[in-house]
Formats: structure tokens, sequence, C-alpha cells
């Protein structure tokens, strides 16, 4: 897959994911106060997690349009993409399908977003 392909899908992503966090939040202050207190905040949790890397999704594919982009700086877009879908999405699977075996996949985003923000410096290193 080419980098402007993999650009394009991301964005894709983001904007179903972005509008999945505000839809979705609305829907937690208000229709999802019915919850159990520790499924609010797991999911309260989750989509704080979404929205925030969503936006440092965003910021690194508009950063990585720039013709002379370095393939590290497209992995860590590819990691932000996994670690939504594996920190939050399996946070919302566990929460309301009791999918627990799907819990294993939260670390698994953990550190793959994690890795997206140290080679998001790696790169901005690599640019000064």
């Amino acid at each position: 897959m080419n980098k402007q392909a993999i650009i394009k899908f991301l964005m894709v992503f983001i904007g179903i994911s972005g509008s999945f966090s505000v839809l979705f939040g609305a829907w937690l202050n208000h229709g999802g106060q019915a919850l159990a207190l520790n499924e609010h905040l797991s999911i309260k949790t989750a989509l704080q997690y979404q929205l925030f890397h969503t936006l440092a999704l965003l910021a690194s594919v508009v950063w990585a349009m720039n013709k002379s982009t370095s393939k590290i700086l497209i992995i860590a877009c590819i990691g932000f993409f996994i670690g939504i879908l594996c920190f939050s999405g399996s946070i919302y699977i566990k929460t309301f399908f009791s999918f627990a075996i799907i819990g294993k996949l939260t670390p698994l985003g953990g550190i793959s977003l994690a890795i997206a923000w140290i080679l998001l410096s790696i790169e901005g290193i690599k640019n000064l």
C-alpha cells in the first residue's frame, strides 16, 4: 500500500472516529446514565483516549502529507490507528458485550499509542 492510500484510509478513519467520539460522548452523558458506575467510567476513559488520539492522528496525517515524510511518521500514524482500535475498541466491546477476552487487547492498544508518540518525537528530532 502506498503513502497516499494509507493517508486516504486514515483520513476516512479520522472522520468516523471523531464523529463517533462526539456522538457516543453525547449519548454517554445523556442516555448512558443507566450504566453501572464502573462501566460508565470505563466508557468515559475509552472515549477520552479515542478523541485525544484521533486528534493526534489528524495532526500526524496532516504532517505526513508533506512530500518529505519518512516511513517513521507513517508508522506512527498506523500506531495511532491500531492503538485507538485496540485500546478504546476493546473497552467498548468488553463493556457492552461482556466479552472479557477482548480486554487482552487493551494493553496492546496502550503500547501502540505510546510507541506512536515516541515515533513522533523521533520524526521531530530528524526534522530539526
